[in-house]
């Protein structure tokens, strides 16, 4: 739940406070139900998954991003990782401080950081990554499986449509 209302409540609030105007109901639903179960599903793995390395989800999307396009540029990252680069300058302190990842300049183009992960680094992702995947399996469980493809497909349509119009 993310607050002190279920979403069945929420939902039943907004349509009796909203029915006197000419709404799309469904398009609502669809968004507010993918912030919500974004963020329900982000709070989960914090608390059940991250919480004993000490990272936040931002911090363990770096990582991520960092683990899977490795050496990757700065801009990079926090493109993908959905993040400002002046807030990706701060996750980077932490991660460096926590011995996880380390910087370096470009040797083709001085201009441009580089982001690595330290051996350490590599080592948490390979046994965190597991642990993480196993939540994934957990919180994808109650949808059926023969969905669950046609489901990715339809988030892909979402975020590509999304993406599309942002350029």
């Amino acid at each position: 739940m993310a607050g002190s209302h279920t979403l069945a409540e929420t939902e039943s609030q907004i349509t009796s406070r909203l029915s006197h105007m000419t709404l799309d109901f469904e398009a609502m639903a669809v968004m507010s139900n993918l912030f919500r179960a974004a963020s329900a599903v982000r709070n989960h793995f914090e608390r059940n998954v991250l919480a004993e390395s000490g990272l936040s989800w931002t911090a363990f999307v770096v990582l991520w991003v960092t683990w899977i396009w490795e050496p990757a540029e700065t801009r990079d990252i926090a493109e993908e990782s959905g993040i400002s680069k002046a807030t990706l300058t701060g996750v980077l302190k932490t991660l460096e401080k926590m011995g996880l990842a380390e910087r370096s300049r470009s040797e083709a183009d001085g201009r441009l950081v580089l982001v690595n992960l330290t051996d350490k680094g590599h080592k948490l992702m390979e046994k965190l990554f597991p642990a993480f995947n196993r939540q994934e399996i957990e919180i994808s469980s109650n949808i059926p499986a023969a969905d669950r493809g046609r489901f990715a497909d339809m988030l892909r349509l979402l975020t590509n449509y999304t993406e599309a119009q942002a350029k």
